[in-house]
């Protein structure tokens, strides 16, 4: 792979980490990316056993 192409690749891949409370609302604020960034056309929530709609980003092919 030539240098101009791995420089190319590497400046279109960005970087997000997020680190809080373990109750804080990663994973809201992980469904909310995920949906602007239209790799999800329905964000879950999290919520309790009984509800039918869960969060997508915990069953995601990594």
């Amino acid at each position: 792979m030539s240098s101009n192409k791995l420089q190319q690749k590497i400046a279109k891949r960005r970087v997000l980490a997020i680190i809080s409370h373990p109750d804080a609302g990663k994973t809201t604020i992980t469904e909310k990316l995920l949906l602007f960034g239209k790799v999800i056309q329905i964000a879950g929530t999290v919520k309790g056993k009984k509800s039918n709609r869960h969060v997508t980003s915990d069953w995601m092919a990594m």
